[in-house]
């Protein structure tokens, strides 16, 4: 009886320690769910965005050689697209190159329609070959391309394929007019923000705590306190500091990134050639960027590493904030035109994964640029401000 009562005794002194913790009651009970519910709730809406993704953006449909068979097929249930008939040459198709074109080209096989009655699949020759130029960078053109292959396909069954869709002749035509720099440019847009983000974030995270909260542990921040600097200059010397070695942490890991790519793309696949035609603008853009980040990620974890009673709590109170940033990295992957707006660029840490995915999407503006630069700045100062009151509190730099 007396060690069932020793046990019992243990329990609720194991139950008192950790119910009578909140931090850890909501890092190891509510935030588990909270963040399963908040990263599918984002993938949900994030597939969403991409089904619906240009679907407001008038694309123009330029038909050659329209049969009137295919007029009730290609006449899609959406407002959004414009058919019109007019013949095409090779300069238009070259023009889709540019990705801001809300446009693509449709070309039938004259007397397509006597041509596909007639056409014998046992006589080996080709079928009629109905040709779709268009660029798949644009995001209201590629919904629109799926739109209409899906259609022509559906007919093209139901005829027993006697038509085909962008066959390739022997010269390898290309009807897809995205550029490399194009597609690479989506692909590293969508990928790398999400990387640097969390190198930088784990750089900071590794050395941050450490530096106030470990000093409280320690003892030795009461030396600091009572020297004769101002607690303003103490707390803009932490944070630049810690910001310093925080960027040549991210330095470093981007460069590692940066290497890897090629290996990591490439999967196996013999060779690849990934252009990186950036300009001295956006390695610019690209590194202010990076250090502003750095700047308030310093800023926040100061603020969080001064409250906390040590090193472990620091850790503890980090962890959810360090969670909440890698989920705004994923955020490009399931990005609209919508996200681009000029006051998205005010959100602190989502606003320089932006600003990153414009830069390898090859769709730098530095009016986004300078907001962001601008609002983390600002945030910077606030929480210098923020850090000083908290150095002027005994009751929070000298609570164990």
């Amino acid at each position: 009886m007396k060690n069932r009562n020793n046990t019992w005794t243990i329990i609720r002194k194991e139950f008192a320690r950790f119910f009578g913790d909140r931090q850890l009651v909501f890092t190891t009970v509510i935030m588990p769910g909270l963040l399963i519910y908040l990263i599918y709730s984002l993938m949900g809406v994030g597939m969403r965005n991409m089904e619906t993704q240009g679907s407001e953006d008038l694309v123009t449909v330029r038909v050659e050689n329209l049969p009137e068979s295919m007029l009730p097929i290609l006449t899609l249930p959406d407002s959004s697209i414009a058919l019109v008939q007019q013949p095409f040459n090779q300069a238009d198709i070259d023009a889709l190159e540019d990705k801001e074109i809300n446009a693509m080209l449709l070309r039938f096989p004259p007397y397509f329609d006597s041509l596909v009655a007639a056409y014998q699949p046992q006589s080996g020759v080709p079928a009629p070959n109905v040709e779709i130029y268009y660029n798949s960078a644009n995001n209201a053109v590629s919904r629109v391309y799926d739109m209409l292959t899906a259609s022509l396909g559906a007919y093209e069954d139901g005829m027993a394929n006697r038509f085909d869709i962008n066959r390739a002749d022997a010269e390898g035509q290309t009807f897809n007019q995205a550029t490399d720099d194009q597609v690479m440019g989506d692909i590293l847009s969508k990928l790398l923000p999400m990387l640097i983000i969390m190198m930088l974030f784990s750089g900071t995270m590794a050395i941050a705590p450490s530096a106030i909260a470990g000093e409280k542990e320690r003892g030795t921040i009461a030396t600091l306190l009572v020297t004769p600097m101002r607690r303003n200059e103490l707390a803009l010397g932490k944070i630049v500091s810690l910001s310093c070695i925080a960027l040549l942490s991210g330095i470093s890991s981007f460069v590692g990134i940066a290497l890897s790519l090629p290996n990591m793309i490439s999967a196996g696949s013999e060779s690849i050639d990934i252009p990186f035609n950036y300009t001295t603008p956006d390695y610019v853009a690209l590194l202010l960027v990076i250090f502003a980040s750095v700047l308030i990620m310093a800023s926040a974890v100061s603020l969080l590493s001064a409250y906390a009673k040590d090193v472990k709590n620091a850790g503890t109170m980090v962890t959810p904030f360090m969670l909440v940033v890698m989920l705004a990295g994923l955020l490009p992957m399931f990005q609209t035109e919508s996200v681009h707006s000029l006051y998205n660029y005010f959100i602190p840490f989502y606003n320089s994964i932006l600003v990153m995915a414009d830069v390898f999407a090859h769709s730098l503006n530095w009016t986004n640029v300078l907001v962001t630069l601008g609002s983390n700045i600002v945030y910077t100062a606030i929480a210098i401000w923020g850090l000083t009151r908290m150095f002027n509190s005994e009751k929070i730099m000298f609570s164990r």
